[in-house]
């Protein structure tokens, strides 16, 4: 586990752009999370909702995130949803804290803007996420999205 001391979000910017998109999960995960690049080019065309940001240990770079924030879940206002869209964290700084970092990153952001639930989706497999969202405390609610178990995780 990592000391955490010097954990830290960074926006994406020009000057940190190849860092992000060098974040690389172990190859047998890449079916459970899309690159970072795919994340970024949702970010551009979703800008209201979407928030990127590189985990930085200090000044390296360990992985990255992508919150959302009010996206309308059903396309019906009737559930304005936030959470985590997507958590890459690189091949060789796996186990080390950095994921609970960005879920809590996430939650506390989600606490700030109001909000009191905190969403993800997960592929179900061996070698997908599901153990570490669960052990984070998220719980599926009985939903799927694409093929994707929905998990929140209450905020109150």
């Amino acid at each position: 586990m990592t000391t955490g001391t010097a954990l830290r979000l960074a926006k994406i910017t020009p000057a940190n752009l190849e860092a992000a998109l060098a974040v690389r999960v172990r190859p047998e995960q890449e079916f459970a999370v899309d690159p970072v690049v795919k994340s970024l080019a949702e970010a551009y065309v979703h800008p209201e909702a979407a928030w990127p940001r590189l985990i930085l240990d200090g000044d390296r770079p360990v992985g990255f995130l992508m919150g959302f924030f009010g996206i309308d879940w059903y396309d019906d206002g009737s559930a304005l949803r936030s959470g985590l869209w997507r958590l890459n964290i690189a091949a060789g700084e796996q186990g080390r804290g950095y994921g609970r970092f960005a879920v809590e990153s996430v939650a506390a952001e989600i606490r700030r803007r109001g909000g009191t639930q905190c969403f993800v989706t997960w592929h179900p497999g061996a070698d997908g996420p599901e153990d570490f969202y669960l052990r984070l405390g998220f719980r599926p609610n009985g939903e799927k999205a694409e093929q994707e178990t929905v998990g929140v995780l209450e905020l109150g």
